[in-house]
């Protein structure tokens, strides 16, 4: 009689709305949320969640010394450039960004953009709240606000690739 391994089996459900949330400051506006993370894992390889892209906006080009991102397009319609050349985004659509990467993505559709993302290592979820307002599900989207003044040393502590200069 043979008896199935059990390799420490985990598992999880995340409801929408159901990890820590964050509104971002300009030109990102919207929220992110943090679903899974070495922080409610046993996993330390990767941090995942979702972002809301309100028309118009955009993520900062930026990249990342140590780790990758990867992109899903739940939602919306927009642009991602990578180095110096632009992808259209539409729902379906998955992008990865490479180590040092540099990367800029802008919602140039007229609805709101949903993206699944997953970093790894993780790290990311450590950007959100420090950048961020805390968010919780269903309250008005606040005033637009800026980074914090600190940011370049969050960055840096992050091990953030700077945009182009340009």
């Amino acid at each position: 009689m043979s008896q199935e391994p059990n390799f420490g089996r985990w598992s999880a459900v995340i409801p929408p709305d159901g990890g820590q949330s964050w509104w971002q400051p300009l030109p990102s506006r919207g929220y992110v949320s943090v679903a899974l993370s070495p922080e409610n894992t046993p996993y330390d390889g990767f941090s995942s969640g979702m972002q809301l892209l309100p028309p118009g906006c955009s993520i900062r080009e930026h990249g990342h010394e140590r780790n990758h991102e990867l992109l899903f397009i739940h939602k919306g319609t927009g642009t991602a450039t990578i180095e110096e050349t632009t992808y259209d985004l539409v729902p379906g659509s998955i992008v990865m960004f490479g180590r040092h990467a540099r990367h800029f993505v802008v919602n140039t559709g007229s609805e709101d953009m949903e993206i699944f993302w997953v970093f790894m290592p993780p790290g990311l979820e450590d950007w959100f709240p420090a950048i961020g307002k805390e968010r919780t599900p269903g309250e008005p989207q606040p005033e637009a606000f800026g980074r914090p003044d600190n940011v370049a040393d969050v960055q840096a502590k992050l091990r953030f690739v700077p945009a182009m200069k340009r």
